[in-house]
C-alpha cells in the first residue's frame, strides 16, 4: 500500500503535463509517451522508488505496473462519475443503472490506485477464486428467456450469443407520449442553462418533470444551477440511494422536479399525481383510530385523484434527457418512464458538442455544420438530421461494444472448457466416499514423471541425475533413499529404479495409514485433495489473467492471439494438473498427528496467588517439574517438519514448494522455472 501512495504522489504531478501521456477515450486506454517515461523515471529515482536500472528493466516490472494503474486512475476514472467515496471507501458506480456496486472492486491493482488517489485506506489486492462471463453463466441454464421493454435494439446480439429470437409484443394501450427532436448546443454550459430555463417555465404549468443525467457529478451540477434560481427539486443518485422509493413516489406530483442519474433497472412506476400507497404509509403511520384513518384515507385518495387529473391536463410526465448514453437502450428506458399505461407525456433530449458521446464518437462534420449555420450563443439547432447523426453514432458505439463482448466470450470459452473439467472433478471428489485410489494413482504418476525427468529415455547411466532424483524423492515423497547406491549396481535400469521408489513410497504410506487409522486417512485425503484443487485453480486463474493481458501483442508477430491463447492456456492447464498431483502427494507424505495443546488453566479466584514449586523446595520435589514436561496426548494434525529451517543449498529441506512461488535456492526465479521445471 505504501508503494501505491508513493507512486500516486508522483503521477499526480506527472498528469498536469498532457505531453507526458497519450489517452484514447474511445478505447479507455492510456500510456506514457517517451518524454513521460523519462520524466517519471527521474521522479521515481529522486523519490527512491527506482533504486537501480531503468523503468522497464525486468526487476522493476512491479513499479511499471503501479505507475500504469495510477495513470489510469488519474486520467480515465473520474470521481462521482465512475465511482464515489463513501464511508472512507471507493465504491464503483454501475454506468447502466447509476447504482452503487457495494462489494465490487476493480482488479489488478486499479482499485488500490483509486484508493491512493482519494487518500483513503489502501486495501489488499483481491485474488480471483472463480470467474465466469455473463454469457457463459446464462448458458448454464437449460432454458433461457427474458422480458424487457427495450430488447429490440439488441436483437442481433441475443440471436448471435444466446440463439434467442426477440419478439415485440404490442402495448395494451396505445402510447400517447410525444418524443420531440433533440436540441443541440455548442457548449455544455449553454445546454445546462437551456435545461434550467425550460424547467422553470414548465413548472409554472404544473407539469412534473424527470431530468435524466449520466453521472452524479452532472446531476449535482444541474442541482446547483436550480438552487441558484430558487427552483425546488429532488435529486436521485447513488448518494441518496436509500431515499429512492420516497423520491420516485413524489416524482409524478404536480410541478415536481426530479433529477436522476440513469433510470435503467430501477423498476419503479412514476404515478401521475403521486403514489397513493406511499402517501398513506407515511401520513397514517402514527394514526391508530380506525374512523380517523378511514376519513384521512378518503381525503388523501380524493386529493391524489384531483392531482392526477391536473397532471394529465398539463401534459403528463415530461422526461428531459441532458445527454445521450452510449446505448440507445438506456435512452429508451429513460423515455419509457413517461406515457405509461396510456397516460400522456413528452420527452426531449438536450445535447452539446462537449458531451462525451458527441466528442468521442460523433462525426467531425457535425461541428463544422453547426459553425456554418452561424449559431449564436444560447441558440440550439433542432433538426431530424441531427437525430439521425446521433443514432448513427450510438449504433457505432453499440457495434464496438458488441464486438468487445464477443471477443471476451471467445477467450472465456477457452477457460470455460477448463472450468467445466475442474468443477466436474471437484464434484467427483466431494461425492466419493473413498479417494484413496485417486491419490495412489497421483503418487504413481508423480514418481513416473520424477524418474523420467532425471533418467531420460535411452540415456547412458553416466547421464542419470541420481543425486537430484534422491533430492526429489526427499522433497516430494518424504523418503531418504540410497538412489545413488542403486545406480552403482550392475544391470540396473530405470524401470527397477521406478519400482523401488514406488515400493518404498507404498510401504511408507501404508505404515502412515496404519498409524493414523484408515478412516482418518480417508478423511485427510479427501480434504487435502479438495483444498489443493481449489488452491491450484485459483493460481491458474491468476496465470490466465496475466496471459490474457499481453496476448494481443502476438498479433505484431503475425500470430493469431486467440490461437496463441488457446495453446498456452492448455499448457498452463496441464502444468496445473501436474502441480496438483505433486502437492497432494507431498502433503500426504508429511501429514502426522501433532500433540494437542494443553487446556488453558482456569483463572484463580480473586485474592488467590498461584505458587510454582521448584525441585527440592518445601512444596515438592523434582516430580512436579517432570509432570509439567510430560508430552500431551496426540490429537491434532500437522505437517511434519513444518518448523524446520529451509537451507537454500539442501533441496531435502525445501518440502512442497508451490510452482509459482520463488525457488528456495535463492535464484530469484519462480520454482517452476528453476528446480521445479517440467521436462
Amino acid at each position: 500500500s505504501d508503494l501505491y501512495r508513493r507512486v500516486d504522489a508522483l503521477v499526480k504531478e506527472l498528469v498536469k503535463d498532457p505531453e507526458t501521456y497519450d489517452k484514447d477515450e474511445k478505447f479507455r486506454t492510456v500510456s506514457l509517451t517517451e518524454p513521460g517515461s523519462e520524466r517519471v523515471e527521474d521522479m521515481l529515482r529522486a523519490a527512491g522508488v527506482l533504486p537501480e536500472g531503468n523503468l522497464y528493466d525486468i526487476f522493476n516490472v512491479s513499479v511499471v505496473h503501479h505507475v500504469q494503474q495510477s495513470l489510469r486512475a488519474h486520467t480515465l476514472f473520474t470521481r462521482d462519475v465512475d465511482y464515489i467515496v463513501r464511508h472512507g471507501k471507493v465504491v464503483i458506480i454501475d454506468e447502466f443503472t447509476g447504482r452503487m456496486m457495494e462489494g465490487r472492486r476493480y482488479s489488478d491493482g486499479l482499485h488500490q490506485a483509486l484508493e491512493a488517489k482519494e487518500h483513503v485506506e489502501v486495501q489488499a489486492e483481491n485474488q480471483t477464486l472463480a470467474s465466469i462471463t455473463f454469457q457463459n453463466y446464462f448458458r448454464l441454464y437449460p432454458k433461457l428467456a427474458g422480458m424487457t421493454g427495450t430488447a429490440a435494439t439488441e436483437a442481433d446480439e441475443f440471436e448471435e450469443i444466446y440463439k434467442l429470437k426477440v419478439v415485440e409484443i404490442p402495448t395494451n394501450v396505445a402510447v400517447a407520449r410525444t418524443d420531440e427532436d433533440d436540441e443541440v448546443y455548442r457548449t455544455a454550459e449553454e445546454k445546462w442553462n437551456a435545461v434550467a430555463t425550460l424547467i422553470e417555465e414548465t413548472r409554472k404549468t404544473g407539469q412534473p418533470m424527470l431530468v435524466g443525467t449520466v453521472s452524479i457529478e452532472k446531476s449535482e451540477h444541474l442541482s446547483d444551477i436550480l438552487k441558484r434560481r430558487g427552483v425546488p427539486h429532488a435529486v436521485l443518485n447513488a448518494r441518496f440511494h436509500e431515499q429512492e422509493a420516497g423520491i420516485v413516489a413524489e416524482a409524478g406530483a404536480p410541478g415536481a422536479v426530479t433529477i436522476a442519474t440513469t433510470m435503467a433497472g430501477r423498476g419503479t412506476d412514476i404515478k401521475l399525481g403521486g403514489n397513493l400507497e406511499m402517501r398513506l404509509r407515511t401520513e397514517l403511520a402514527g394514526v391508530d383510530d380506525p374512523a380517523l384513518r378511514a376519513a384521512r384515507e378518503a381525503e388523501i385518495s380524493d386529493e391524489l385523484t384531483a392531482a392526477h387529473q391536473r397532471v394529465k391536463q398539463a401534459g403528463g410526465l415530461f422526461v428531459i434527457g441532458t445527454e445521450r448514453h452510449e446505448s440507445r437502450r438506456i435512452d429508451n428506458q429513460l423515455r419509457g418512464r413517461s406515457g405509461r399505461q396510456g397516460d400522456p407525456g413528452r420527452s426531449r433530449f438536450f445535447l452539446s458538442l462537449e458531451d462525451d458521446l458527441m466528442r468521442i464518437f460523433g462525426s467531425d462534420r457535425m461541428g463544422g455544420m453547426l459553425q456554418k449555420l452561424g449559431l449564436k450563443e444560447g441558440e440550439a439547432i433542432i433538426h431530424p438530421w441531427i437525430n439521425k447523426a446521433l443514432e448513427k453514432a450510438q449504433k457505432k458505439v453499440e457495434a464496438r461494444n458488441f464486438d468487445t463482448r464477443k471477443n471476451v466470450l471467445k477467450y472465456d470459452d477457452v477457460m470455460n472448457d477448463q472450468r467445466k473439467e475442474v468443477y466436474a472433478q471437484r464434484k467427483e471428489f466431494m461425492k466419493a466416499s473413498d479417494v484413496s485410489e485417486t491419490v495412489d494413482a497421483m503418487r504413481a504418476e508423480v514418481i513416473e514423471a520424477m524418474v523420467d525427468r532425471r533418467i531420460p529415455e535411452k540415456a547412458f547411466a553416466e547421464q542419470w541425475e541420481l543425486k537430484e532424483l534422491a533430492e526429489d524423492a526427499q522433497r516430494v515423497l518424504n523418503l531418504r533413499l540410497p538412489i545413488e547406491e542403486w545406480g552403482r549396481e550392475d544391470g540396473i535400469d530405470e524401470t527397477q529404479v521406478r519400482e523401488r521408489i514406488t515400493q518404498a513410497a507404498y510401504e511408507f504410506m501404508t505404515a502412515k495409514t496404519t498409524a493414523l487409522t484408515p478412516e482418518l486417512m480417508r478423511f485427510i485425503e479427501e480434504s487435502l485433495l479438495i483444498q489443493t484443487l481449489d488452491a491450484v485453480w485459483k493460481e491458474h486463474l491468476y496465470a490466465l489473467d496475466h496471459l490474457r493481458q499481453g496476448i494481443g501483442l502476438r498479433a505484431y508477430g503475425q500470430k493469431d492471439p486467440l490461437n496463441e491463447y488457446k495453446r498456452e492456456a492448455f499448457a498452463l492447464f496441464n502444468a496445473m494438473l501436474e502441480d496438483l498431483k505433486e502437492r497432494v502427494t507431498s502433503m500426504l507424505a508429511r501429514v502426522e498427528l501433532a500433540p494437542e495443546r494443553p487446556p488453558e488453566p482456569e483463572p484463580l479466584p480473586r485474592g488467590m496467588v498461584e505458587l510454582h514449586p521448584s525441585p527440592g523446595s518445601a512444596f515438592g520435589g523434582g516430580d512436579a517439574q517432570a509432570v509439567l514436561e510430560a508430552p500431551a496426548p496426540m490429537a491434532a494434525l500437522s505437517l511434519a517438519g513444518a518448523a524446520e529451517a529451509i537451507d537454500p543449498g539442501d533441496p531435502a529441506t525445501w518440502r512442497a514448494t508451490p510452482r509459482n512461488a520463488p525457488c528456495p535456492c535463492g535464484s530469484g526465479k519462480k520454482y517452476k522455472h528453476c528446480h521445479g521445471r517440467l521436462s
